[in-house]
């Protein structure tokens, strides 16, 4: 332990702590603005300087260490005129217009801007005029940019993907795409993760809710909106509601009256990709020599385009069964648009995901196969049907929740665990289970591949078959464990990945909370529904028994497989020849 003090503050800390950590310690708050803790500690926007007593130079607080007998002045004169110049400093290379940013009211900078009280700029404006490709899902505004580095450091470290670089040198110094000349054209796997971990709105997702807004005013438009599992986890935190007052049932009210026509819960067809991709499993189970294992999920887009991107060899290893977003997308122009007596190129499909690689995957040209029109026409992210919502002057606290229209808006427990690292294998496995040996098991006997540990083993015993699973979350992680089984380290049966850490839950176009991981929150109350609802699995649902009944048939039947599975050879990344 070593003594300092902090403002006149004397405690005992333990060697090697951080500045930034003693002040907390204390009760003394000091102001960060590019540090995020255990991935970008490296005081490269210095809004953290300290003065420490016996040196004429300030320190950054996040990534010095206290040394005994330390007198630390947070707050002092030369200290408060140099954090206030140098965030006047970055605020004069920063597009500041405030009121037309999307992270306006949630913005770091803005934050410590209004904290420090800067109403006037005494430097000239620098702003970057280089722009990017408005169609990509993943929106960059070089304007904004404060050279924090947090995105280059997510990527690199929790992702493995190094999309972003530092470029130039000198005063020319900045954060761009590396080894490609535009975004589009990198191995951009869409996970979002740098637009949650960006303080202010350099990065964004491209904004589609003016489309929807178009095809709710189009009289010839049947606009249905269908609700990931991960969602009713999130949406609420803007509007100050807890998760279970900001039901599923509620955002579908609320969206009815922002005008759409019918709105149901992506549980359903969650459930659907468990009955044709544990179907899919069971049956390459029985016939093991005549392929190859793994077999990996295939529901998270940005996870397929991670592994096209950076492991092509494994690529036929993917279920062939769509994302639970497609499937509902194929149904809703075939079999929903014969329910209601429709020709289904009037319907329009919106989906609310938690992540951009959806926005891609709605827009593969192969994923057209109910009526030749996009199965999904428009993927909103949770943060975009926020706004959709807040533009029509709606306020959900004020509304009563009514129920989501049928018949596709059942789903089960195991369908609502999707949201979560290991949801979508532990759905799986309860109803291959059932599958193998016509039972059911107990709902949480494979409760061993929850938790938000980023690469999880188990070994289950399925009527007399020993299986080996893997559940795997955030692509870094992912990355791990494909380059072991390259080499022969390890060897499953069936593995899962998630493309964000914590799954759907920590999505990269969930709500921004920054520098706080908030996957580990919002995972328990989607088990916690599971765990409460009377219907805890897939093959259970009534709707689902009774879309088989009345148009598919069986899983993997000729119109399961051509509606609700796909060639993921059919679409290319940059890279791929």
């Amino acid at each position: 332990m070593v003594n300092v003090t902090i403002d006149g503050i004397a405690i005992q800390v333990p060697e090697r702590t951080t500045i930034l950590e003693a002040a907390k310690q204390a009760g003394v708050h000091i102001p960060t603005l590019c540090y995020w803790e255990g991935l970008n500690e490296i005081g490269a926007c210095r809004v953290c300087v300290v003065e420490v007593e016996g040196y004429d130079r300030l320190f950054t607080a996040c990534n010095n260490t206290v040394d005994e007998g330390m007198v630390i002045y947070t707050n002092s004169k030369k200290a408060r005129n140099a954090r206030r110049t140098n965030v006047e400093l970055i605020l004069s290379e920063h597009d500041s217009n405030c009121a037309t940013c999307v992270r306006s009211g949630n913005c770091a900078l803005q934050t410590v801007a209004n904290d420090l009280n800067i109403q006037e700029l005494p430097f000239e404006k620098n702003l970057s005029t280089l722009e990017q490709s408005p169609d990509f899902p993943l929106q960059r505004d070089y304007a904004k940019c404060i050279k924090c580095m947090r995105c280059i450091q997510v990527c690199d470290h929790i992702q493995a993907s190094n999309v972003w670089d530092i470029v130039n040198t000198g005063s020319h110094t900045t954060v761009d795409v590396a080894h490609a000349y535009r975004l589009e054209d990198s191995n951009c796997a869409l996970c979002g993760q740098c637009i949650t971990h960006c303080p202010v709105g350099a990065l964004k997702e491209r904004d589609d809710t003016l489309k929807v807004i178009h095809a709710i005013e189009d009289p010839d438009k049947i606009v249905l909106f269908q609700i990931a599992p991960s969602i009713r986890t999130a949406w609420g935190e803007y509007f100050g509601l807890e998760p279970d007052v900001a039901t599923v049932e509620l955002l579908g009210t609320a969206l009815r009256r922002a005008g759409v026509d019918y709105v149901f819960d992506t549980n359903f067809t969650a459930d659907l990709t468990i009955m044709e991709e544990g179907s899919e499993f069971v049956d390459k189970v029985s016939h093991a020599s005549e392929h190859k294992f793994p077999m990996f999920t295939s529901c998270c887009p940005g996870w397929v385009r991670f592994i096209k991107a950076h492991y092509p060899q494994f690529v036929d290893q993917l279920s062939s069964a769509k994302s639970p977003q497609q499937m509902f997308g194929a149904v809703a122009k075939s079999y929903y648009a014969e329910y209601l007596g429709v020709d289904p190129s009037k319907i329009f499909s919106v989906s609310v995901m938690p992540c951009l690689a959806k926005k891609h995957e709605c827009a593969i040209e192969c994923m057209n196969d109910a009526c030749g029109d996009p199965d999904v026409d428009i993927a909103l992210t949770n943060r975009e049907v926020v706004r959709l919502i807040r533009a029509a002057q709606i306020h959900p606290g004020e509304l009563k929740a009514e129920p989501l229209d049928m018949p596709l808006g059942i789903g089960s427990g195991a369908g609502n665990i999707f949201g979560a690292t290991g949801g979508v294998m532990e759905a799986a496995l309860r109803s291959a289970y059932f599958l193998v040996t016509g039972s059911n098991p107990d709902p949480d006997a494979f409760k061993a591949v929850r938790g938000m540990d980023g690469w999880k083993e188990a070994t289950f015993d399925l009527a007399g078959i020993e299986l080996k699973v893997a559940v795997v979350n955030g692509l870094g992680n992912a990355d791990k464990l494909l380059t072991a089984l390259d080499k022969g380290e390890v060897s499953y049966d069936f593995v899962e990945v998630m493309a964000c850490p914590g799954g759907c839950v920590g999505g990269g176009g969930q709500p921004i909370v920054d520098g706080a991981f908030m996957a580990e929150k919002r995972a328990p109350v989607l088990y916690e529904q599971d765990r409460e609802g009377d219907l805890r699995f897939s093959h259970e649902n009534p709707s689902i028994t009774m879309v088989y009944n009345d148009y598919f048939g069986a899983p993997l039947s000729e119109k399961s497989h051509h509606l609700l599975h796909t060639n993921h050879h059919l679409w290319k990344m940059p890279n791929e020849e």
